[in-house]
């Protein structure tokens, strides 16, 4: 089993987080800390018997960065994996995280099956290191460092571009309620015709729900909502 520690400022991100880690065999949520100082006790306070195996870390939290966490972290706690989860984009971050020898970083938002991928990796990487024994061969090396690369994103469609679908993505991801093609054309400035183009790719990637909503005269209005 995979002690997990969930870490991030916001109280329905950890719980959203923990919810996804609670969904994989093999993976339990064994801590959840709202800030770097707290984090950093958790690592190195818990009992060697209840040892946290993986720190799921945000970068961004009131009292500290998440690479100030990291760094403490592999100065007394070598031991523990970190994957980031976080919302920052930036170069200089997501080079520092690979030096302190972060073995994921995943950006919000994303869906489950994103969140599983990553993770079901991890614990591939995982299994290998602990089997392995003795002087690896180069395949063998090859193998474990892949173990970790996600695998390549399937061709976009003519029509659909990245940047818009992130757009999309995010603006349904983020959304109270299911929102319906005009809706989100709205919220994006876009036209109704290029939102439900956008929708229904990521319905057809079974990214997103799709279901009739009612209430209005005429035919049903499509309404779309994100899948959790």
């Amino acid at each position: 089993m995979i002690n997990v520690l969930v870490v991030d400022d916001e109280h329905l991100t950890r719980e959203l987080h923990g919810e996804y880690v609670g969904r994989l065999p093999g993976f339990r949520v064994v801590a959840e800390c709202a800030n770097a100082r707290a984090a950093l006790m958790a690592v190195l306070e818990t009992p060697p018997a209840e040892g946290i195996d993986l720190v799921l870390l945000d970068m961004t939290m009131p009292d500290g960065h998440g690479l100030d966490v990291a760094r403490h972290i592999r100065a007394h706690a070598a031991a523990v994996d970190i994957i980031a989860i976080t919302g920052v984009r930036d170069a200089e971050v997501v080079r520092a995280a690979v030096g302190l020898g972060v073995v994921q970083y995943l950006v919000k938002p994303f869906t489950f099956a994103t969140f599983r991928e990553r993770l079901e990796q991890y614990d591939d990487y995982r299994r290998r290191m602990t089997g392995a024994a003795g002087p690896a061969t180069q395949a063998e090396i090859d193998a474990l460092l892949g173990s970790l690369r996600p695998a390549a994103a399937p061709a976009l469609p003519k029509g659909v571009s990245a940047a818009t679908l992130e757009l999309v993505v995010s603006a349904l991801s983020s959304a109270a309620s299911a929102l319906s093609a005009a809706e989100t054309a709205g919220r994006l400035g876009m036209s109704r015709v290029a939102a439900r183009r956008y929708l229904e790719y990521l319905a057809e990637a079974g990214r997103v729900d799709r279901t009739p909503r009612y209430g209005t005269p005429g035919r049903p209005e499509t309404e779309y909502s994100w899948v959790r």
